[in-house]
């Protein structure tokens, strides 16, 4: 017999609705997953970085090791999401696991983290928009300007039906996919470029290991972001218990098989030497180059156009996941009550998406205030702080994922709950050494930024383990009742640890 238990808590009873409702297939949510990996921004941004900084020609084979490495991970994740009705994501999962103290403290994190990518963004989005409009002959405004009005449609769309955001992020997706896709098919068919051919150092272990291969995993790991907020739209999705694994799955392949194959059309375009050199010398326009060596000057037009959409559909899916965090936290007591309410008609976490877009407009009016540059200093700083916050929460997510099926044995199948989640373990906590160890290189060098990164870190997630202990009641029974496949009894201290 199934044990189900509801989705929220009945910790708070006011009679306003706390349930979130949608008809989301695989796709849908593998569109708004996907779309919050931003992979023409990825393309356009971080593969000229990885391979200029990292392991030069060979930096495709990166994305090969990140999509295995978080392929295991994956294992034990969608295995536990079977007996976790909550859609907490990595808090929901690190609290079952491993307590509430650690569970709220991951939620703080996760609630940074999420921001500060979201913040890093609306920096960048302004200055993509703002260079848009200049080179056409419009106006020239503060990228701030250009990010309030993003944040205003964004605000709409995120109030609004799950359904409706889906769909605009599907078609925009489409977009900036298919732009990046006839430039690889173009550098396919004419054979490559740089006199070489196609290149083949991705192939080799020894060029991947030449260079600085940890540098260039941090950067190939930062294009998948995101990707676990398939278990946030569980409420919102169709079919769950087969939603969100075929979701998972198929979001990690589409991602890292989108990215390890463009960023290796990427070096053949040019050449290994040439590649290397184009992203040194000019990192920010090798995309657009290559779209207009290979396709002709309208593919670069439309690059840039496609860039700023990218970076839209990033900030809406962000949106959309950071609202549903606030929510189920608001239904776990660890928020105020009125974080969980549901609209009435549009079934959407409408309190806080209001909140996430009140977080968003104090990110930009605060780097506004203090003078940023929205590329070197918004969009670097903001990003290094959620690059750490995201691997520290999958590191600690494997661990309560191996804890959980070891107290509880709901499922005893070897591989999914001991073999893989540890192998994604090892792999993920690697990731995370290099990253620290490489935080100041993230955040343009300096170490005393980066200091002060790792304490706003570590002091956000001791914040929310403080939650935990000045609020007693919070998050003990809105993430889930394991749902065992037999007849045993759960225990309340089994339920409430």
């Amino acid at each position: 017999m199934t044990t189900n238990a509801p989705t929220h808590s009945s910790a708070v009873s006011d009679g306003a609705p706390r349930r979130l409702a949608g008809t989301l297939g695989p796709g849908a949510i593998v569109f708004m997953v996907v779309a919050a990996a931003a992979p023409l921004t990825v393309i356009a941004g971080t593969v000229p970085l990885g391979i200029a900084a990292g392991n030069g020609a060979a930096y495709p084979a990166s994305y090969i090791v990140c999509t295995v490495v978080l392929l295991f991970f994956a294992v034990g994740f969608t295995a536990m999401a079977k007996h976790l009705p909550g859609a907490g994501a990595f808090y929901t999962y690190i609290t079952q696991g491993l307590g509430r103290h650690a569970g709220l403290g991951s939620a703080f994190l996760a609630l940074l983290s999420y921001t500060a990518v979201q913040g890093a963004v609306y920096g960048y989005i302004g200055a993509a928009v703002n260079d848009f409009v200049t080179s056409h002959g419009g106006p020239e405004l503060p990228w701030y300007v250009w990010a309030l009005a993003v944040t205003a449609v964004v605000a709409i769309l995120g109030y609004r039906h799950i359904d409706l955001s889906g769909k605009v992020l599907g078609v925009l997706l489409v977009c900036e996919v298919g732009i990046v896709l006839v430039i690889d098919a173009a550098v396919i068919v004419r054979g490559g470029g740089g006199g070489e051919g196609f290149s083949t150092a991705a192939f080799h272990p020894a060029e991947f290991f030449s260079g600085a291969p940890g540098i260039a995993l941090i950067f190939a790991i930062a294009g998948y972001i995101g990707f676990e907020a398939t278990a946030v739209f569980r409420d919102e999705a169709r079919d769950p218990g087969r939603t969100i694994p075929r979701a998972t799955y198929l979001a990690l392949l589409v991602i890292g098989g989108f990215y390890a194959l463009s960023s290796w059309a990427m070096v053949s375009a040019w050449g290994d030497e040439g590649a290397v050199a184009i992203a040194t010398e000019n990192p920010e326009g090798m995309i657009t180059e290559t779209a207009t060596r290979y396709v002709g000057a309208i593919a670069g037009d439309l690059v840039q156009i496609f860039l700023i959409t990218s970076l839209f559909a990033a900030l809406l899916s962000f949106h959309n996941v950071l609202s549903r965090y606030i929510f189920s936290l608001g239904n776990s007591a660890a928020l105020p009550a009125g974080c969980g309410r549901s609209h009435v008609k549009h079934a959407s976490p409408y309190i806080a998406s209001v909140v996430q877009t009140a977080s968003a407009l104090v990110l930009i009016v605060a780097s506004a205030v203090a003078g940023l540059d929205p590329v070197t200093e918004v969009f670097a700083w903001f990003a290094g702080v959620s690059s750490v916050g995201i691997v520290a929460l999958m590191t600690l997510t494997s661990v309560a994922v191996l804890v959980y099926f070891g107290r509880t044995r709901v499922d005893r199948r070897v591989w999914n709950t001991v073999i893989a989640p540890l192998l994604g373990l090892v792999g993920l906590a690697g990731l995370l050494i290099m990253t620290v160890a490489n935080l100041p290189l993230l955040v343009g060098g300096s170490s005393t930024l980066a200091a002060v990164i790792g304490v706003l870190l570590i002091g956000t997630f001791a914040g929310g383990a403080a939650v935990a202990v000045l609020r007693p009641h919070a998050a003990r029974h809105d993430t889930a009742i394991p749902q065992h496949d037999t007849n045993d009894t759960i225990t309340d201290k089994e339920i409430a640890r």
